[in-house]
C-alpha cells in the first residue's frame, strides 16, 4: 500500500522493561536504549492511502489516527514495533487494516483543529512572528500540539536514542496462526522538539500498562513521510 504519515505528535515515557514484557505476546521481547524501555502514544494524519495499484478515494484515503505503541525484537534478532491499539476516525479504514494487517485498530471518534497561536513579542523594528498549532481530540483526550521552527528539523544520528526510537521499519502483528511480521519504508524522519498541552495519560490503563502518571519525557513533531507498506509474513528476508 502507499501512504503518507502527516504532522506527527511522537509522546514517550519510560516504562519499567519488566512490567512492559507481561503485556507482550510469545516471541517477542522488550527493547531497550540503555536499559530503558518507552512506550509511546502518537497522534498524527493518514493521507492519500491507497494500495499501488490504484488512485485515493475520496472520504476513505484521508483520516486520523492515533496509535499507542512500543519497541520490541523477535526471536530472530528482528527489531521493530508493537502496537497496543491503532485507532481511527473511519471505519472501513480501521476495518480494513485489522483484517489485512491483523493489527488491533479501532475506530473512535477523533478530530483536529489548525490554528495560529497569540504572536510571539519580538523587539521594536522586527517582523513579528506567530506560532501555529494542532488541536487534536481523542477519546476524551485532548492534545494542543506546537511545532519548533522549521530550522530546527533534524534526522536522528545513529547510536542515539531519537534514532532507537523513530528508526523502525518492521512491525508485528498476532493472529491466529501465530506472530506476524510486516515492513515499512520511508524516508527517515525529519524530526524536532514540540510543545504539547493537555497530554493525558489514561491511555495506558486500557492495555494494561501502568500509569505514568506524569508528563511525557521526550516530545517530537515531524512534518511527515511518504511510505511503502507490505504484506506480513512469517520471517523477515
Amino acid at each position: 500500500m502507499k501512504q503518507t504519515w502527516r504532522d506527527l505528535l511522537f509522546l514517550h515515557w519510560k516504562v519499567d522493561p519488566d512490567m512492559l514484557q507481561t503485556t507482550l505476546p510469545k516471541g517477542l521481547q522488550v527493547d531497550t536504549f540503555e536499559n530503558e524501555a518507552w512506550v509511546g502514544i502518537v497522534p498524527f494524519f493518514m493521507d492519500n492511502i491507497r494500495p499501488s495499484f490504484l488512485p485515493p478515494v475520496p472520504g476513505l484515503s484521508w483520516f486520523l489516527e492515533t496509535n499507542v505503541r512500543t519497541y520490541v525484537f523477535d526471536e530472530d534478532g528482528n527489531s521493530g514495533v508493537w502496537f497496543y491499539s491503532l485507532d481511527a476516525n473511519q471505519r472501513v479504514a480501521a476495518a480494513l487494516g485489522k483484517a489485512l494487517f491483523r493489527l488491533p485498530y479501532r475506530y473512535e471518534k477523533i478530530t483536529a483543529t489548525y490554528g495560529v497561536s497569540t504572536v510571539v513579542p519580538m523587539p521594536i523594528g522586527t517582523t513579528a512572528k506567530s506560532e501555529s498549532w494542532i488541536d487534536y481530540r481523542y477519546a476524551g483526550n485532548q492534545f494542543v500540539y506546537r511545532k519548533e521552527s522549521q530550522e530546527s528539523l533534524h534526522l536522528a544520528e545513529p547510536g542515539t536514542l531519537e534514532f532507537f526510537l523513530f528508526e523502525r521499519y518492521l512491525l508485528f502483528a498476532e493472529g491466529k496462526d501465530g506472530l506476524k511480521i510486516g515492513q515499512v519504508y520511508h524516508t527517515p524522519y525529519q524530526i524536532c522538539e514540540a510543545k504539547c498541552e493537555n497530554v493525558e495519560t489514561d491511555l495506558f490503563a486500557k492495555f494494561s500498562l501502568e500509569d505514568p502518571g506524569k508528563s511525557p519525557d521526550l516530545m517530537h513533531f515531524s512534518p511527515g513521510v511518504q511510505v511503502d507498506v507490505f504484506g506480513l509474513s512469517e520471517r523477515f528476508a
